[in-house]
């Protein structure tokens, strides 16, 4: 077919359902053909020797969110997009996040803000919903929903962030109206109080004991709550950042009954430990691990990835949520407030450029999952979760040409320097991982190349999505 834009030649291409050897024929940013052989193209790359994936669908990132406590988080939308470009992701999903005391779209108005004009790769929001007034019940999050807004996110913990019992149940009454898809931060407020203040009461105020207070059981209780909310309203739920067996087993559970329950696991529940919340010996460098949930143990990590082989686990994200250790407003190291306690430690890690590379080498490469199994935990499942398929997250005739040419045998040892984000350090720092992407392609267009972002800021845009395949 002739006048093709550019041809991509010579790979292998990785779907979730199978891998082939063909050529893809891109115009106008879609793919046009897909055929054993494309020739006279404007432009051709040399795919020989290398996997072409769908670009990567990061569906749980934090960028440019407002904090409460004065700390800064470290990336906002053109460091956070051009991290994920460089890490073969093309499209993201950021939250809006709504302060209580402010209306739900004037917040969704202001990351807009925020993010227009300033994206490499392409962005979708979901909601986070902290104050469900009957304005916004019965008004604001429906017609949010209508507008193309089909998820959001609700948490169980965070005294300014949670919701009670009752509120779950009304807004998760809305969803199931509107067929929104519910995301659920499951852990367990009063319990994770309980555990704080007898941690402290005992001097034991590290890093670690961040690992200790947020424990195994207010992770699982909170799971069962959200999951037994959800049966009585009849809503599907994504229960997401699960940590390991206890939380696993209660979304087992859960499918068993027949219930439409999904799970999200991230890249610090596979590489790290609590243990790595230690530091250098129970000193302030394990605060550059201090996430919610934290990472748990060895038994913890075998039983997540039973989880990613046998499908418990429908996708993989990276739940980036960066901060500075070295870097200004006193929000790292020289904190005096969080050096009182594990409590005021800014929670959250980054990893959306990384979050690719970790599961493919410690996955794919020792043979844990399969290339496809990758694909469909880091790119098609979110799209079909998520209400962006087959546009996104797959590589099909009339899709957005975003690609991902992998190098499986590149050896790279991660470090900070070759990083992209906008954070001062890495908690992967020093690990070694073989498979790289080192071709990341947006709608046709190579944004990023050989670790260098060469994109255009500005050229990824917002997508207003569709109805999950949940409620199919």
């Amino acid at each position: 077919m002739p006048g093709h834009d550019l041809a991509v030649r010579g790979g292998t291409i990785v779907t979730a359902a199978d891998s082939y050897r063909a050529d893809i024929g891109i115009a106008d940013g879609r793919i046009v053909e897909i055929a054993e052989r494309i020739e006279g193209a404007a432009e051709e790359i040399d795919a020989a020797g290398l996997l072409v994936m769908p670009g990567g669908i990061d569906a749980h990132v934090h960028l440019s969110q407002p904090t409460t406590d004065g700390t800064v988080m470290a990336d906002d939308f053109e460091t956070g997009t051009r991290a994920a470009a460089a890490g073969g992701n093309t499209t993201v999903l950021p939250f809006a996040l709504q302060i209580k005391g402010d209306s739900l779209r004037q917040c969704v108005e202001e990351y807009h803000s925020k993010a227009d004009g300033n994206c490499y790769v392409d962005v979708s929001f979901h909601l986070i919903v902290t104050d469900p007034t009957p304005q916004v019940l019965g008004q604001e999050l429906p017609a949010l929903v209508r507008d193309g807004y089909t998820s959001f996110k609700v948490f169980m913990t965070y005294d300014d962030l949670m919701l009670s019992d009752s509120q779950l149940l009304d807004v998760f009454d809305v969803a199931r109206r509107e067929k929104a898809l519910v995301m659920v931060h499951a852990e367990g407020n009063d319990a994770i109080k309980y555990m704080t203040r007898r941690l402290e009461e005992e001097g034991k105020t590290a890093p670690y004991f961040h690992a200790v207070a947020h424990s195994k059981v207010a992770e699982r209780e909170a799971t069962h709550r959200a999951i037994s909310h959800g049966e009585l309203t009849e809503v599907p739920m994504v229960i997401v950042h699960v940590s390991g067996r206890d939380p696993m087993e209660q979304i087992q559970w859960a499918r068993r009954r027949g219930m439409r329950v999904f799970a999200e696991t991230c890249p610090q529940y596979i590489a790290l430990t609590r243990d790595d919340l230690k530091g250098l010996n129970m000193d302030f460098e394990g605060a550059k691990y201090v996430c919610s949930p934290p990472p748990r143990d060895a038994d913890s990590q075998n039983a997540i990835w039973g989880g990613l082989c046998d499908g418990t686990f429908d996708i993989f994200s990276s739940d980036h949520c960066p901060f500075y250790f070295d870097g200004p407003n006193g929000t790292g190291k020289d904190n005096k407030k969080a050096r009182t306690s594990f409590k005021w430690v800014p929670n959250g890690i980054p990893g959306v450029e990384t979050r690719l590379p970790i599961l493919f080498s410690e996955g794919v490469t020792k043979g844990r999952i399969s290339a496809e199994r990758f694909v469909a935990l880091t790119s098609t499942n979110a799209a079909r979760l998520y209400g962006l398929y087959p546009r996104k997250g797959s590589i099909v005739v009339g899709g957005d040409a975003d690609l991902a040419l992998w190098d499986p045998k590149r050896r790279v040892t991660i470090r900070q320097e070759i990083l992209h984000h906008g954070s001062d350090y890495t908690p992967y720092e020093g690990m070694e991982v073989i498979g790289w992407p080192i071709r990341t392609l947006l709608r046709g267009q190579t944004v990023a190349l050989d670790g260098d972002v060469i994109g255009a800021k500005g050229y990824g845009k917002y997508r207003t999505r569709g109805t999950s395949h949940a409620f199919e």
